[in-house]
């Protein structure tokens, strides 16, 4: 399985790649630039190339880049979703350059406008900054959130119109990344096996398990269905050791990457979280080994 998480390139791009791998990681996420900037620094021909080698050095795959926090696509401010255009277009040229397999995006905030005005809007925005661009490997991943307020992507039937109508309107593949904090705190019960059932039945009926690629790894503060964007550290929420354990041995999730955000409160906390993750992968495979 590819397990990784979210590493800084605080320092240099290439310490990032280094960082997730000296954890044990061999799959891992950045931002590309200051994530609560509209402004992005330039990363430079010698810092890729550096940031290539370790991460074949190391066989770091996926790379997924997740977008800028101030983006909002689907706003109803006119001044808002021209500078988002702008930065998105950058962390597409960004993660061209960089070489990343996928760029994460949540599908913004629509509030003072329709759920409908909201996904045109952030369907044009997404169209526009595209336009030109030759996107090679690069996929983008729209994904899910909590549905608190006016937020766009908390229930599966708004991603799939989304991906249907972009492929209308760009080249660029789209695909999703479902966070597991999101799922439950939207009300997919994915904490209990009978719920986690259901909900992987609806993802393949209505996303397509296939268009799946990335999987964000955190626990939930906040309880089933609160609508409450609150990481937890695995084990510590409200899905639980056991919770995770059938999300990450479950048959249609076995090929997917999953990626750790859970907070970071003190030093050794991403290491425990990922070990955390890979010791369930690991017991559940001895616990099927004995049975058979």
């Amino acid at each position: 399985m590819r397990i990784g998480l979210h590493t800084s390139i605080a320092g240099s791009l290439e310490r990032s790649a280094l960082t997730a791998a000296k954890l044990g990681a061999n799959a891992f996420q950045i931002f590309s630039s200051s994530p609560r900037q509209w402004k992005a620094s330039a990363l430079s021909e010698a810092a890729i190339r550096l940031f290539h080698r370790a991460r074949e050095r190391h066989d770091l795959a996926p790379l997924a880049i997740h977008d800028n926090y101030l983006i909002n696509l689907a706003s109803a401010d006119e001044v808002v979703r021209v500078k988002s255009i702008e930065a998105f277009r950058g962390e597409l040229v960004r993660a061209i350059a960089i070489g990343a397999e996928y760029l994460v995006a949540h599908p913004g905030n629509y509030k003072g406008h329709s759920r409908e005005e909201g996904i045109l809007h952030f369907l044009q925005g997404v169209a526009s900054a595209a336009g030109g661009l030759k996107f090679g490997k690069l996929m983008l991943l729209v994904e899910n959130t909590v549905g608190a307020g006016a937020q766009l992507g908390s229930r599966f039937e708004e991603l799939h119109v989304i991906r249907e109508y972009a492929a209308k309107l760009t080249d660029l593949p789209v695909g999703f990344c479902l966070d597991t904090c999101h799922l439950l705190a939207a009300g997919y019960d994915i904490s209990s096996a009978e719920g986690l059932g259901r909900t992987v039945a609806e993802i393949d009926s209505i996303l397509g398990l296939d268009h799946v690629r990335v999987m964000h790894a955190n626990d939930s503060k906040s309880p089933l269905g609160s609508h409450v964007d609150r990481h937890a550290h695995i084990g510590q929420g409200y899905i639980g050791l056991e919770g995770f354990r059938r999300i990450l041995t479950h048959p249609r999730f076995r090929s997917k990457a999953f990626i750790l955000e859970t907070p970071v409160e003190k030093d050794g906390d991403d290491q425990k979280n990922l070990d955390t993750l890979k010791s369930l992968c690991r017991k559940s495979r001895t616990t099927t080994a004995k049975s058979n």
